[in-house]
């Protein structure tokens, strides 16, 4: 070989690596209730080696059905029929044996799942679930290590329900890199945490990512979140990918409609409070939608707490232990008003609002509660609230009757349909138990319920957590628009404080069982004054894109 034949050689650039998924015309259907659905429509996707791939979309778009397509883990009871190409590592798994699929998932899958105290088995210690998967008991800890999870030695004997739901979380993802694979499949790992310890579990995957370099495909509803960690984006709409690309260019300047719907419809620090929140579907015409927050004129004192605590006690009478969850709470909301309760989980604040809607009572102080009727809540799982076995007319009815005693038949009839069409819901809904209705569905019919006979005080603890973006604007919206023609006290329970600037006239900050600030929403996320509220806001995800389009500084 001559000298020159043999330097052109060396600077002949090697070929790129193959990718570790690989997405051909991928086409998947599934059947409910005997009936044909088209999950995904010609999907064709690949994924580097080393690659944070982002899959975005409302609920039903398709991305977690996808996921599970990747992992060869679609229900078998939807019969699903699967069509295209899908390689994992070079491995086919389309049309292939259970075993095959099986053996390509221990070899090259890890999967982190949304929550995971139903994905660890509660009846296995940590340490047993992760011996199933590690070489030995040295591994194990090497692997709490690395994820994170202070004294790991000493949570080897600990069970799920022992752990904070950020430590499920990352005992999850311990388990995803036992096998050290090739690919991370996370679907939703962070919906349901709060924004401190989401921006713990963002910034540890970015680590992992580096320090091991294997590919992660991140199902989320979330644009901060992408945002903050994929280095592209795909998106996803109706079973299709309809725009992807570079985080930043897809995200900064979006090209296809949904895209841009999607991004106007998340709530950030910028979000405009005169007018309602647009949905991925009508973010166009948001100009033309009426404003649903205006001034409310505020009356007499609704709820009063003055030195609120509350301790609880578990274990044997020889080893007792004590939690103190609200430690001297003092608040006044007044008639009308709209008060948000934000902190991080655990705080107390949800079980301060237990306390004042009369499900939990305080170890000492006193709870006042002015007004007509008890409180009425709107819980975070609207599913698990609802009786199942009752039609959404049947369960509404109900609350009726329980409120006017013999009241008419004909009278009950009419206040299920006004309160159907307030909340925005179709009248042959009545006919439908909740176990049938979409998340977003679920939680207005949780909301019809609670206004059905309307309440002096509506209490939500949660409501929009666990919704994507555009269901969540939507049931900001509504209760916005509720809580004017109805005249109520709102207290607003979230860990977001983006959403309680929106839905709330001021904010009370929790931390640790105790307010440390309290103020107008607009003064407090512009100027907090506590550190702690400053951190809240400083761990928003993708706040820095709200931040570039409205030229705003954080505060």
């Amino acid at each position: 070989m001559t000298s020159t034949a043999a330097s052109a050689q060396s600077t002949t650039p090697a070929d790129p690596p193959d990718p570790v998924v690989r997405v051909a015309d991928l086409r998947v259907v599934l059947h409910r209730d005997g009936a044909p659905v088209e999950a995904l429509r010609g999907v064709d996707l690949e994924v580097a080696p080393g690659e944070v791939l982002g899959l975005v979309g409302e609920s039903g778009s398709g991305k977690t059905v996808l996921g599970l397509t990747l992992m060869a883990l679609l229900p078998a009871a939807a019969r699903p029929v699967v069509s295209g190409t899908v390689r994992i590592a070079g491995e086919d798994i389309v049309g292939t044996t259970a075993e095959h699929d099986r053996v390509v998932r221990k070899e090259h899958i890890g999967a982190v799942f949304q929550d995971p105290m139903t994905s660890l088995d509660p009846t296995m210690t940590i340490g047993a679930a992760l011996a199933e998967v590690a070489r030995n008991r040295a591994h194990v800890l090497e692997l709490l290590t690395d994820v994170g999870i202070p004294d790991p030695a000493e949570r080897l004997g600990a069970y799920p329900h022992n752990l904070s739901g950020g430590l499920r979380q990352r005992v999850m993802i311990a388990l995803a890199l036992a096998r050290n694979p090739s690919l991370i499949i996370a679907d939703e790992p962070t919906t349901a945490l709060d924004v401190t310890v989401q921006a713990q579990i963002l910034a540890l995957l970015r680590r992992l990512r580096a320090e091991r370099g294997c590919s992660v495909v991140f199902v989320t509803h979330d644009l901060g979140v992408a945002a903050e960690l994929c280095d592209r984006v795909a998106v996803m709409y109706r079973g299709e990918i309809v725009e992807s690309g570079p985080t930043a260019m897809v995200l900064e300047k979006p090209q296809h409609p949904y895209t841009r719907g999607l991004l106007a419809s998340r709530i950030d620090l910028g979000t405009p409070r005169d007018r309602p929140v647009p949905s991925a579907h009508d973010a166009d015409r948001v100009d033309d939608l009426p404003a649903i927050w205006p001034q409310v004129v505020l009356g007499d004192t609704a709820v009063e707490l003055r030195g609120v605590e509350r301790t609880f006690r578990s274990g044997p009478v020889w080893r007792r232990r004590s939690v103190e969850a609200v430690r001297g709470v003092d608040l006044t909301v007044r008639a009308g008003e709209s008060l948000a309760l934000v902190g991080e989980s655990g705080c107390g604040k949800s079980t301060t609002m237990r306390i004042i809607a009369g499900l939990d009572t305080a170890s000492a102080g006193t709870v006042s509660v002015f007004g007509s009727g008890r409180p009425q809540m709107v819980f975070q799982d609207a599913g698990a609230s609802l009786t199942p076995w009752l039609s959404v007319g049947e369960m509404l009815a109900e609350r009726v009757r329980a409120a006017r005693r013999g009241v008419a038949a004909g009278a009950v009839a009419e206040a299920v349909h006004e309160v159907l069409d307030r909340v925005g819901l179709p009248q042959d809904i009545a006919r439908v138990r909740a176990t049938a209705l979409s998340g977003g569905q679920r939680q207005r019919v949780a909301i019809a319920r609670a206004v059905i006979v309307p309440p002096s005080v509506l209490l939500c603890d949660e409501p929009t957590s666990a919704l994507d973006a555009s269901l969540a604007s939507t049931v900001l919206n509504l209760l916005g628009r509720i809580r004017r023609e109805l005249g109520m006290t709102m207290l607003f329970v979230t860990h977001d404080l983006a959403a309680a600037r929106i839905v709330s006239d001021r904010i009370a900050v929790m931390r640790q069982g105790r307010i440390v600030e309290t103020g107008d929403a607009d003064d407090l996320c512009a100027a907090p004054r506590h550190a702690y509220t400053a951190a809240l806001l400083a761990a928003i995800p993708g706040d820095r894109l709200s931040l570039a389009r409205t030229g705003k500084d954080r505060p």
